[in-house]
């Protein structure tokens, strides 16, 4: 009887255990698998990611994507220096990101340079089209088209005929900032002057004050800026001395909000998140991707408060005949013979 009552128990035990692991195992095999994230990562140019420009928006634009879609992973590693472009690209790409955005046409070597050693992963620039390969998207911006509308209303508002124009640096995709203000201002006043300063650099608050307080001792009592961070140099300076600073890329009245009359709106946080989520759904093309006044990728902001009704009136109904291509803004030196910088 022992041995049958041990050999009844030893039965059990086998059963019970048996019993666990099928348990066990049926448990863990109806447990979901954890959706995989969609990892983006943006890499800044020198201005930082806290430029009150298009680093700043760019990177707003992603967090506004991951807070909407928990299926985002979204991140960014700020340049200091030029050499920090490709130890910050490599950095996303060796950590298995799914998408590299680069801000600025400044990053455009080292992203080609990554994209020709990577083929597989993906990439984006912002303000660059010089890369022609399969892995890159060109994220390009009819800037041209916001700053001449923003230089409608300088040539309209400006009381002393004469305004300025900062620009952070000299380049094909720089000079259309310029190029569009300039046909603006002219537009609204033949025998405006428009003073003119290249910063070289889009980091120099300090810079882009000088150059904007020297404007006004000039006479000029409207200044725009095209300069990332340099500009908030300008935008306090203007500030300081009582007179209207336009800004770029994002609204920037909150800077001034007495002094700010209007910016000239990229919305580059929106092609951020066209091009991840693109990535996400697979739907990701490379080559140039363009927003314009068509579909709302620039446009004046939103907060016009300071513009006289009249002149909200032009520069709506220029904005109107863009849209309709009844007319077009210069995009060439050439056509743009008052501006100097290029």
């Amino acid at each position: 009887m022992k041995k049958i009552l041990a050999l009844v128990l030893a039965l059990c035990m086998v059963f019970a255990l048996a019993a666990c692991g099928s348990s066990s195992s049926s448990s863990s095999s109806s447990a979901p698998a954890a959706a995989a994230k969609t990892k983006i990562g943006m890499v800044t140019d020198v201005g930082g990611v806290n430029d009150k420009s298009f680093n700043q928006t760019s990177w707003e634009g992603l967090q506004a994507l991951a807070a909407e879609d928990s299926s985002f992973e979204v991140n960014y590693l700020e340049s200091k220096t030029d050499a920090d472009y490709q130890t910050n690209i490599n950095t996303f790409i060796d950590e298995g990101y799914d998408l590299v955005i680069c801000v600025g046409y400044m990053l455009a070597d080292a992203t080609r340079e990554a994209a020709e050693a990577n083929p597989e992963q993906k990439f984006a620039i912002i303000d660059d089209s010089s890369i022609d390969l399969p892995n890159v998207a060109c994220l390009m911006f009819a800037q041209e088209q916001a700053s001449y509308l923003v230089g409608l209303v300088a040539g309209s508002v400006t009381e002393s005929k004469t305004v300025g124009y900062v620009q952070g640096m000299v380049s094909d995709a720089m000079n259309l900032f310029g190029i569009g203000y300039i046909t603006g201002v002219l537009e609204a006043c033949p025998d405006a002057t428009v003073l003119q300063y290249n910063a070289n650099s889009f980091g120099d608050s300090a810079g882009g004050s000088t150059a904007a307080k020297d404007m006004i001792t000039k006479g000029a009592d409207v200044i725009y800026h095209a300069a990332g961070g340099t500009g908030m140099g300008v935008i306090e300076a203007c500030n300081e001395e009582g007179i209207w600073a336009i800004g770029v890329d994002t609204d920037q009245s909150i800077l001034a909000p007495d002094h700010v009359i209007t910016s000239a709106m990229k919305r580059v946080d929106v092609a951020s998140q066209d091009i991840s989520k693109a990535v996400k759904d697979g739907t990701f093309a490379a080559g140039v991707h363009m927003y314009d006044l068509s579909n709302g990728g620039v446009d004046l902001a939103p907060t016009r408060d300071h513009i006289p009704a009249d002149v909200l009136e032009t520069v709506e109904a220029a904005k109107a005949a863009i849209i309709a291509g009844e007319k077009s803004v210069p995009t060439s030196t050439a056509d743009c013979p008052a501006f100097t910088l290029g």
